[in-house]
């Protein structure tokens, strides 16, 4: 057993984060689109054989288990915030060392040949900060692949409720990449646009997945916290089937999610 527990000092929005997610205990039922993305990520390693690999944000372990059938790795260190999902990873991989914990303070070593994280660093206080890390943590010729998502991400719920996450764009990306000196950089966008059979089940299926409007960063012009009334539940449900409702491959009437997704492939020289 390689488990390394480490507090570091959780801040309260990490402890919401980390609360929300260790309350969502059937997220691999429905995080079909992570998962998705969680494939691409390893279709996007550059070689099978790695000398050490760093996963940042592994939560319940979709891709740490693609990668512990399809890559060797001589050192695996992973971490994730949500100290629930120690025992998980380490049974996916026996060999690993996981590291519990906050990935924006705390260390997580040096010269690691890849560094790769599906769906999480968008969680960060300073998301763009992981590039920098990434180049500091990664070793000559070592790869840095990462999914996270576009501002036009759950568009429908900061377009009805003003709320979400700040995502920077891909010129953000671009820039902090370039002053990191990473080379080869690849960015490419995935969208998916998810039917649902109400407004009420976009929200269930968002808190299923860890996700709640609550728990989400308040958009700059916003400066109350968001709280659901009867009220304001019925104005959006109104709002969602009026502004983003269409049908189903089945003719059906559904309301729309749209899930868009950013991939980012680099290298450092």
């Amino acid at each position: 057993m390689k488990t390394r527990t480490t507090s570091s000092n959780l801040t309260s929005r990490k402890q919401s984060i980390a609360q929300h997610f260790a309350n969502a205990n059937d997220y691999d039922q429905h995080a079909s689109i992570q998962l998705q993305v969680c494939q691409s990520l390893l279709s996007s390693i550059a070689d099978t054989k790695q000398d050490s690999i760093l996963e940042v944000g592994a939560g319940t372990g979709q891709l740490t288990r693609l990668m512990a059938m399809q890559i060797d790795s001589s050192q695996w260190t992973i971490n994730e915030l949500c100290a629930k999902q120690a025992p998980t990873l380490q049974a996916i991989l026996p060999t690993a060392t996981i590291r519990i914990g906050d990935a924006e303070t705390m260390d997580l070593g040096e010269n690691h040949s890849l560094i790769i994280s599906a769906n999480a660093i968008q969680w960060f206080d300073n998301p763009l900060s992981f590039i920098a890390q990434s180049a500091q943590r990664l070793q000559s010729g070592g790869q840095l692949l990462l999914s996270t998502f576009t501002p036009d991400n759950f568009l429908q719920i900061k377009a009805l409720t003003a709320q979400g996450l700040n995502y920077p764009d891909v010129s953000e990306w671009q820039i902090a990449l370039a002053e990191a000196g990473f080379e080869n950089s690849i960015l490419s966008i995935q969208r998916f646009d998810l039917p649902f059979i109400s407004p009420y089940a976009v929200l269930k299926h968002m808190k299923l997945t860890g996700v709640s409007t609550n728990q989400m960063q308040i958009l700059p012009d916003d400066t109350q916290p968001f709280r659901w009334t009867k009220a304001r539940l019925q104005q959006f449900e109104s709002d969602y089937w009026q502004q983003f409702s269409g049908q189903n491959d089945e003719g059906a009437l559904c309301v729309y999610l749209t899930y868009e997704v950013l991939i980012v492939s680099a290298f450092k020289p």
